[in-house]
């Protein structure tokens, strides 16, 4: 019966119990490197290599940390996105309208509804968003609290005039 090594791949301490997402090596809770399961939660389609929680110092920095840094740049864009009421019109009249909309629901706010619309919108490589319409809906479930759902949707457009950034 062969002894299975437990020692972590980084520091060489004994008794590593965790397992890197990745590599599937044994690490200590103090060389762990973790991230949580919402970290990429405006992502359409999240790249299964983080997925998991928990890595090794090296699968993070070679694997996690480069997705992990466009996914915070693409949220810096999204704040400064140009943002296209559907009642602006009569100025977006002639910008492209050649994607389908973008939807998203069940937000808590107005601001994050933007910012998630403006998200997909950077993440699919435009910089505008046209014709975006914003709800709410007050939700009271079963008599007891009330809070209010916002959703929206918007067209993803690519602006290149600096007149409207």
């Amino acid at each position: 019966m062969k002894m299975e090594n437990t020692n972590c791949v980084v520091c060489q301490k004994p008794k590593a119990n965790l397992d890197c997402g990745i590599c599937r090596e044994h690490v200590c809770k103090k060389c762990a490197q973790f991230l949580d399961e919402d970290s990429f939660s405006f992502m359409k389609v999240v790249p299964a290599i983080v997925k998991h929680t928990v890595y090794c110092g090296p699968c993070y920095d070679q694997n996690v940390a480069p997705v992990l840094a466009k996914y915070e740049a693409d949220i810096e864009k999204a704040k400064t996105i140009s943002i296209f009421m559907t009642s602006d019109s009569k100025i977006t009249s002639r910008f492209s309208r050649k994607e389908k909309a973008i939807e998203i629901k069940d937000c808590p706010d107005r601001e994050e509804v933007l910012l998630r619309l403006g998200f997909l919108a950077v993440e699919a490589g435009y910089n505008a968003l046209v014709d975006v319409e914003i709800n709410h809906e007050k939700v009271k479930p079963g008599g007891k609290y009330q809070y209010t759902k916002w959703s929206g949707k918007g067209v993803p457009t690519q602006v290149t005039s600096s007149r409207f950034l």
